[in-house]
């Protein structure tokens, strides 16, 4: 898999993006010839005010200069609200033939992402990780548990807000493989610009393999050390706020675990998700990300170690 720019709305991924990105640059050409446009006039009525011209001699000059200018300014904001419209009836999700259905739900400060199914056994879930094929329109199902959040991949598309009590539908579409960060664009809160996420583009071969793996149970704990750390999760607060598909653990408080050893990051796309990370986020949450619902966990040495180990192989 290829990497793209990594957060960036005018290098665009997709269809979408790239119908908002010639908007704004139609827009931007429209201003800047209008601002030095704008400028030229001041100079040279500057220069003529300098050289004492006769209000009578410009006078005959004026009505045409001004029905020039009328004519142009309406010409442009026709323009303007034409280019409008067709980019809103290009990005409106209405009529989009889609190939699947993934619900997105804003939590303070995650992102739970469901893969949608006829079966409910084929349901797949993570948390702050977007997989989608490229070349294949997404229909993105969009939900909040508390408070307005927004949605922003802007290599891909615009923003979505995510009202309570609502569902929005947004579509997206990736036709370059490679990792595009996203953001939570409405503050929401203390921890608002670190509710990050990323999106994955990657091809249908590869999606539908790890589509299989999500929806998978947990890996059973191979060694002595994931045997106890499964322990640990069980018999712990840990099995009260998170899911393990496979387990007893099924609270949906926090985001689902039953394959966060493949993530790529921690904490909503914070910090890399490797062991030292993982232990200190286990151990004190709010000492990586100031305000965040997980409280500490002072667990025993052995037993910290012995839970990251089972956490690691969930894959």
């Amino acid at each position: 898999m290829t990497s793209s720019s990594y957060q960036d709305a005018l290098h665009p991924a997709g269809p979408y993006a790239n119908t908002i990105v010639g908007v704004w640059w139609f827009y931007l050409i429209v201003c800047t010839i209008v601002f030095v446009a704008v400028w030229i006039a001041l100079f040279i009525a500057i220069r003529r005010a300098r050289r004492r011209v006769e209000p009578d001699t410009l006078a005959p000059r004026a009505p045409r200069a001004m029905m020039l200018a009328l004519a142009a300014t309406t010409g442009l904001l026709l323009a303007m609200l034409v280019s409008s419209i067709a980019g809103a009836r290009a990005l409106s999700p209405q009529g989009k033939a889609v190939t699947r259905e993934i619900q997105v739900t804003g939590h303070q400060w995650w992102w739970d992402i469901q893969y949608l199914d006829e079966r409910s056994d084929h349901i797949a879930q993570t948390a702050n990780e977007l997989h989608v094929p490229v070349g294949e329109r997404v229909r993105i199902i969009l939900a909040s548990s508390d408070v307005i959040h927004s949605f922003w991949v802007p290599n891909l598309h615009g923003k979505r807000d995510l009202i309570p009590g609502q569902k929005s539908i947004f579509v997206i579409q990736a036709d370059k493989a490679g990792l595009y960060r996203a953001q939570c664009a409405e503050f929401c809160g203390l921890q608002h610009a670190k509710m990050a996420f990323i999106v994955i583009a990657e091809p249908k071969h590869d999606f539908e393999q790890w589509l299989a793996t999500m929806r998978a149970s947990a890996a059973q704990p191979k060694t002595a050390d994931e045997q106890r750390g499964q322990q640990v999760f069980l018999s712990t607060s840990c099995g009260m706020c998170h899911a393990i598909k496979g387990t007893s653990a099924g609270s949906r408080v926090g985001p689902d675990l039953t394959h966060v050893g493949s993530r790529r990051t921690l904490g909503a796309a914070v910090i890399p998700n490797n062991r030292g990370n993982l232990s200190g986020w286990i151990a004190d949450a709010g000492g990586v990300k100031p305000g965040v619902l997980m409280p500490p966990n002072p667990l025993d040495p052995d037993d910290l170690h012995a839970l990251v180990a089972y956490l690691e192989s969930l894959k």
